[in-house]
């Protein structure tokens, strides 16, 4: 399978996202080793086509032009976490939901835990929003740091 990664700049800083021709695999804020930089995002190649669908489409999100996301996935991960991921990508654009709020809508309501353990391994951050789940309490839950900041005032503002 033929996966190349793209490097875009954006408002939270650099992105790197990798492809196959089947959908975008991951969206991280550090190169993925291993994986070729496409030499651009022209030509017929199916990966190409995923990257430069998936830098238009956070272009009109980070512009505010977009709420949702159409590139196809090609993310693999444990039945439970891509269950949790499918949720999700559920919720609404501005909103925010619990970690018991995802596990309830899983049906695994004593797996909150486990939920948080998935929604941290979710490896397309923005596209599948992990940043719009919070503690019970309000809090950021697990997320540390700049990011930790940029996404309390992202939710604070309901920017995403």
């Amino acid at each position: 399978m033929n996966l190349l990664q793209w490097k875009m700049s954006s408002p939270l800083g650099d992105l790197y996202m990798v492809a196959s021709e089947k959908g975008l695999q991951s969206l991280y804020w550090e190169k993925t080793t291993g994986i070729p930089l496409a030499p651009s995002l022209t030509g017929k190649d199916g990966a190409v086509k995923i990257l430069k669908q998936t830098e238009t489409e956070l272009t009109e999100y980070f512009k505010g032009q977009r709420q949702d996301f159409d590139v196809p996935l090609d993310v693999v991960g444990t039945e439970f976490q891509e269950s949790v991921w499918r949720q999700l990508k559920k919720i609404p654009y501005g909103k925010t939901v619990s970690y018991t709020d995802i596990a309830r809508r899983i049906k695994k309501e004593k797996a909150v835990r486990a939920v948080g353990t998935a929604n941290g391994k979710n490896p397309i951050c923005i596209i599948v929003p992990c940043h719009r789940v919070i503690a019970a309490g309000g809090g950021l839950g697990g997320y540390s740091g700049a990011w930790a900041g940029i996404l309390g005032a992202w939710n604070a503002k309901k920017l995403c």
